[in-house]
């Protein structure tokens, strides 16, 4: 059985004309029948390239403001027939159908139109209709009828123009079909997220329209792919391609640094999507060198990133350390110059994005879908427990380390001094371990935790965390609270005059591998 077809008449509709011409031109020089509406009519008129209104074809006029063009019989009928079906050829020629062998749609740009901030009459204006429906029934049909349904196959479908004078195999022709598949499902997924935002359906639509090949996953042998358009959220400037990890540690530092967004200089340092070393300081070299002193050994091969530009100072220190990737709002001339002197270095320039709502990963055989975790700890929220408070200078060490234990894998205690980390206890199955973790490292690096202050991410349900955080010096702690043994704790601190500040809010973090 022969299964290529030859282009004999095309019907075209479309949004956006950008990219047409050509395509318009080649049917032309083809003597493909050329059926259209409206302002695509005009343009084809324009190109030179001879074309029928579709209303001649139906004998009934675009009406109700140009909602209902083409939902008529004489135009489905014509992308739905089966040509080797005898009886739908019979139907044909008995209600004087054209056969139509070619489809080119491009919908009513609604995410665009949503995305502008239109009102809802405006968004709902361009819900295409009459597009979708000629897309589904062009890409059903895939056998007789070839279906474009986005201006990104333009140039695909004038490639096989060219190349086979009009004639189609059914494997382009299925291929075309998937792609509109692609578009439709999109452009319904999206209509349906819009409406539920005031709605409480319990179906979830995902739906990407880009997805790229990694090199692999987590390990060598994982496949793995990016959905999503990460030029959104980033400018790369120089370096090589980002590799599965790599984004994981990305995501991972953006949050955290999404904390101090709007604060005085502030330089992270990740590893493993857990900070090795943060600093806050009144410049960015000043930050950059006790972020880095926070942990000397895992900061080589890590994740940098800064809440501020990079200037030359700091680019000839980072310089020294062996990064993977260094993510700022961006980098002066001179440091631009000065780190891509490292081929494979990776320099991201930080864009303001919206970051989703919504985290969602894999569980079981279906998905885990829950709210981002917005809230960030702040004076207005915290409760004095103890009959001693902490000084001003212990809240802003409180409080920025409240933030890092926010972003670090439970079971987690963050020790800080004086606007840097000094070590954390990460993904610790108990915070006893945590916390011994955290001295340990901490000592290691000769660190002095006198008067230094301890942040965990949950309540502690006995008193001997913060036994053990006095015996080292710690003097001042915050915690969530909301243990029914949280007096235990308490009754030590004020034996002891340390402070403990409660805010109310867990910060648990379990997984970073959210899609």
């Amino acid at each position: 059985m022969n299964t290529t077809k030859k282009i004999k008449s095309a019907l075209i509709s479309v949004f956006h004309k950008d990219g047409l011409g050509p395509i318009v031109k080649k049917l032309g020089e083809l003597g493909v029948e050329i059926y259209s509406t409206g302002g695509t009519q005009k343009f084809i008129e324009e190109q030179g390239v001879a074309v029928t209104a579709v209303e001649d074809i139906t004998s009934y006029p675009s009406i109700l403001g140009g909602r209902v063009k083409t939902l008529h019989p004489k135009v489905f009928g014509g992308i739905l027939n089966r040509q080797e079906v005898n009886s739908d050829q019979e139907e044909l020629t008995q209600f004087e159908i054209p056969q139509i062998d070619l489809v080119i749609v491009d919908l009513y740009p609604f995410e665009d139109t949503v995305a502008s901030g239109a009102d809802e009459q405006d968004s709902i204006e361009k819900i295409d209709i009459g597009g979708i429906s000629l897309i589904r029934a062009a890409a059903k049909n895939f056998k007789d009828v070839v279906c474009v349904s986005s201006r990104n196959d333009y140039a695909y479908l004038l490639e096989v123009l060219n190349s086979s004078n009009g004639e189609t195999s059914l494997a382009q022709r299925k291929k075309l079909a998937t792609n509109s598949f692609a578009t439709s499902s999109h452009y319904d997924a999206a209509i349906f997220n819009y409406f539920n935002e005031t709605e409480e359906n319990p179906a979830l639509k995902l739906s990407f329209n880009e997805g790229k090949s990694l090199r692999y996953g987590e390990n060598p042998h994982q496949e793995a792919k990016l959905y999503g358009s990460i030029d959104e959220a980033f400018t790369q400037l120089h370096g090589k391609e980002l590799s599965y990890n790599n984004l994981l540690d990305v995501d991972a530092a953006v949050q955290l640094m999404s904390e101090f967004k709007n604060e005085n200089p502030t330089f992270a340092i990740l590893k493993h999507n857990n900070a090795c070393g943060i600093a806050q300081r009144s410049t960015l070299l000043a930050a950059y060198k006790d972020a880095l002193a926070g942990d000397p050994v895992s900061a080589f091969g890590g994740i940098l990133i800064a809440n501020k530009g990079i200037d030359e100072a700091t680019a000839k220190e980072i310089h020294q350390l062996f990064c993977e990737v260094v993510i700022a709002p961006s980098f002066s001339t001179e440091a631009i110059e000065i780190l891509t002197k490292k081929k494979n270095r990776i320099l991201l320039v930080l864009k303001d994005f919206d970051a989703p709502k919504k985290l969602v990963r894999s569980c079981l055989n279906g998905v885990l879908v829950q709210d981002r975790d917005h809230i960030t700890d702040s004076k207005d929220m915290l409760k004095t427990a103890t009959t001693t408070d902490a000084s001003p200078e212990e809240v802003e060490d409180l409080l920025f380390a409240s933030k890092v234990c926010k972003h670090t894998k439970s079971n987690t205690i963050v020790l800080a001094k004086n606007r840097q980390l000094l070590a954390s206890g990460t993904g610790q199955t108990s915070r006893v371990d945590a916390l011994k973790q955290a001295i340990k490292k901490a000592n290691s690096f000769n660190f002095d935790l006198q008067n230094a202050v301890m942040a965990s991410d949950a309540f502690f349900p006995f008193p001997d965390c913060v036994e053990i955080a006095y015996e080292a010096g710690i003097r001042s702690v915050i915690q969530p609270g909301g243990s029914i043994k949280d007096q235990l704790s308490i009754d030590f601190c004020n034996d002891k005059k340390m402070s403990m500040l409660m805010t109310g809010v867990r910060h648990f973090k379990h997984y970073f591998y959210y899609f």
